[in-house]
């Protein structure tokens, strides 16, 4: 060894004990701020389930890649990170001797060439990456940027890190074909060998590679000094913890889009009948009733900002940031954690778990965990008279912006839950605080009192079918054997003019196509889905099972339970959260079953449409029938059906902009912002000419109100005058019928 070795050699090592000692210790803290969530016994089991999930999200990247250029980018990094971790043994090996190779492996032209490869591609990605964070940079797009409230220097550090261990690992391959040892061809490492043509051979290229291998060594070190001593540093945490939070993700097939997580306390999901008030927990009131899972995610987050860009009320200058949401809770459980560790807490029934004397004792020791732990999860933002917050963590309009949409959840490449964390937030609100918007008053008296959300008279759920050509039949008792479907008409499609159009539109139909189907009638009621995702689960827990039980009495010992709707709310409620009740149907929507008889020609156009002598049509995605279920081409297929040409929005399908009405947002006033069925309308209405027949077709009667609501108002100023808002089952009936849309 020269002299040289007996320095940088001992340095080294000494600089990786460190380093990785550190991030040891640093992940056992994470791990145990993890536990003090609440427990969740439903994120184990379906282990080959979630480990193909696992290898398919991570290897595939098949989140990130829907953002294109940013996706390969960011998966040239991921595989850099993991790729050249060799390469760091192999710096520690050169510290102390410049020759030192990796045994067999580090001779091998094809492992040369894939070094190569990786550090040269991963400085690319790191490039473009850096490129589209100075692009997007709040300076340039304000609050439209999805960088805003990231942390640009933490980004910046970890972007510059792996982007100098890259430049270090071309470096030494070059120092050491100047010294005329790089043990492979030239084809193996092309960069590497012209590199060595420049700087001088023999002690000074090998001083050289000693050097830069020191440097490696001491940033790659730095790197994970920096991230244990800054444990909410997710751009550079979520390289580990996604991992974990992808796999225990709640549903190893899919996003947590669809059925919401039901209400679980003590691990376990919670039956409101069977309730404890003193042991059970009705929501997350405190940042300690989330779940681990939940914990999990506050730490995982990358601050990318995905969310955030695809988010309505973000979109539309609204206080709600999924990001900024999830950063709050993050930030609060930390700051929480010392008081949560110590013993402390509140039973479900408001008394501290630490006697006075201990309580006292901790106030003293750490006055800003204390003060932390006095806050609110939800309320208005407040500070005592030193400036410090004693306000809410989440403020109340923050919490009740969201429409559920999922396009957080559905954009997020580490499966952080955000939807599911809202409405437990909410569930507490409304259950134990009896917080909540004035407007949802009258929406949860209707349902109790009228069984719908307009507080419609039940006698009138029929009344849709009032001078049709044939008789509507109802179930009395059992449905017939001869009706092979029963027609769930929902609130929405028995009460509103607009939506009774649609009802009428889809009976005639299947009427035609020969296909047997009975309604409820007035034995129907809502699902519940509008109580639910405003939080009053034991509202919707009581009508779900009263509806579970019609539904159950009404297809006997059927085998195959057939229901057709034309809600995508219902859909999602009777599909994909009735059976955890023990409801157990096959549900789908009116556009898939009306789309498979086209196909089976059982319905037929008479004369298509030429798209130069129809009405230009653009279609607009409900929510609750694309994110939530994946159904994108049916309603597609039908308005190709009728021959007439789709101008697709900017935002459409997976990407598709809310119409504002989820999440019980039907029933609740936008006091802040452009409205968000305003912002949809004005893109809609930038896809269709500015002047001639036009329709916005959708699939769902709540995005039909809402964007007729839109369209009147951008009518009342002078735009799309021959523009309407019809569901793709009123424009089939008029190709079949050889008519006008009415």
């Amino acid at each position: 060894m020269t002299a040289l070795s007996w320095v940088t050699g001992p340095l080294a090592v000494i600089l990786i004990v460190v380093g990785f000692g550190m991030l040891a210790q640093a992940s056992l803290k994470i791990y145990r701020l993890v536990r003090l969530g609440a427990p969740d016994h439903t994120r184990g089991g379906a282990v080959k389930a979630r480990v193909k999930a696992l290898a398919v999200e991570v290897g595939g990247h098949t989140r990130m890649f829907k953002w294109g250029i940013v996706g390969a980018a960011h998966w040239l990094v991921m595989v850099g990170f993991g790729a050249l971790v060799l390469t760091l043994v192999q710096a520690v090996g050169q510290c102390f001797d410049p020759r030192f190779e990796i045994p067999w492996l580090g001779h091998q032209a094809w492992y040369g060439l894939l070094v190569e490869l990786v550090a040269v591609l991963t400085l690319v990605g790191i490039g473009y990456l850096i490129a589209v964070r100075q692009r997007a940079h709040p300076r340039r797009a304000g609050l439209r940027s999805r960088f805003a409230g990231s942390n640009f220097a933490q980004a910046y550090f970890v972007e510059a890190v792996i982007a100098v261990i890259a430049v270090c690992i071309l470096l030494i391959r070059g120092f050491e074909s100047a010294a005329g040892f790089l043990p492979f061809p030239t084809w193996a490492a092309p960069l590497s060998t012209w590199l060595g043509s420049w700087p001088p051979g023999g002690t000074t290229a090998e001083i050289a590679i000693q050097l830069v291998a020191l440097v490696k060594v001491a940033v790659s070190m730095a790197w994970a000094i920096v991230i244990a001593r800054n444990l909410t540093m997710g751009v550079a945490w979520h390289r580990f913890l996604a991992f974990f939070n992808i796999y225990f993700k709640r549903k190893p097939e899919r996003t947590a889009n669809g059925g919401l997580k039901p209400m679980m306390s003590n691990g376990d999901v919670l039956n409101l009948e069977e309730a404890d008030p003193e042991t059970d927990t009705f929501g997350v009131g405190k940042v300690e009733d989330f779940s681990w899972k939940g914990w999990l995610d506050f730490n995982t987050c990358t601050e990318c900002g995905r969310c955030q860009s695809q988010c309505p009320a973000w979109n539309t200058a609204k206080p709600l940031s999924p990001k900024l949401l999830i950063l709050g809770l993050r930030d609060h459980a930390y700051a929480k954690a010392p008081y949560l560790a110590t013993g402390g807490g509140t039973t479900p029934d408001g008394d501290e778990k630490l006697s006075e004397a201990d309580l006292a004792a901790f106030a003293h020791a750490d006055p800003l965990a204390m003060l932390e732990a006095q806050r609110p999860l939800v309320g208005p933002a407040e500070t005592d008279d030193q400036g410090r917050e004693i306000g809410g963590i989440i403020d109340p309009e923050v919490l009740w912006d969201c429409t559920t949409c999922g396009a957080c959840v559905e954009q997020c490449p580490v499966d952080i839950e955000h939807v599911d964390h809202i409405i437990d937030m909410r569930r507490n609100q409304v259950m134990i605080e009896s917080e909540f918007p004035s407007e949802l008053a009258g929406l949860f008296k209707n349902l109790e009192n009228k069984g719908n959300p307009w507080g419609a008279q039940q006698r009138d759920r029929m009344a849709w079918a009032k001078d049709l050509p044939f008789e509507v039949p109802v179930v009395e008792d059992v449905l017939d054997s001869d009706h092979e479907y029963l027609f769930f008409v929902g609130c929405a499609g028995a009460f509103d003019d607009r939506a009774k159009k649609t009802t009428r539109a889809v009976a005639e139909l299947l009427d035609m196509a020969a296909v047997g189907f009975a309604v409820l009638g007035t034995g129907e009621t809502c699902t519940g889905d509008p109580a639910r995702r405003a939080g009053n689960e034991f509202l919707f827990q009581q009508m779900a099972s009263e509806t579970v039980e019609t539904l159950n009495a009404a297809f006997g010992d059927r085998e195959r339970r057939k229901i057709v709707v034309t809600c995508p709310h219902c859909f999602n409620t009777l599909a994909n959260e009735y059976g955890e009740l023990g409801g157990t149907f096959e549900v789908v929507h009116h556009t898939q079953l009306l789309n498979r008889l086209v196909r089976e020609k059982r319905l037929v156009v008479k004369k298509p449409v030429s798209a130069s002598q129809g009405p230009a049509v653009t279609y607009h995605d409900p929510c609750y029938l694309g994110r939530h279920n994946k159904v994108y081409s049916p309603p597609r297929e039908l308005v190709a059906a009728s021959g007439l040409q789709l101008s697709e929005m900017p935002r459409n399908s997976a990407r598709a902009l809310c119409c504002g009405a989820g999440g019980a947002r039907m029933w609740m006033e936008e006091k802040i912002g452009k409205r968000i069925n305003l912002e949809r309308t004005d893109e809609a209405l930038s896809v269709l000419p500015e002047s001639g027949a036009g329709q916005i077709a959708t699939g769902c009667p709540f995005c039909r109100v809402m964007l007729t609501d839109g369209l009147t108002a951008r009518q009342e100023q002078g735009r799309g005058a021959d523009v309407e808002v019809v569901d793709v089952a009123q424009m089939l009936l008029a190709g079949v019928k050889g008519s006008p849309t009415s």
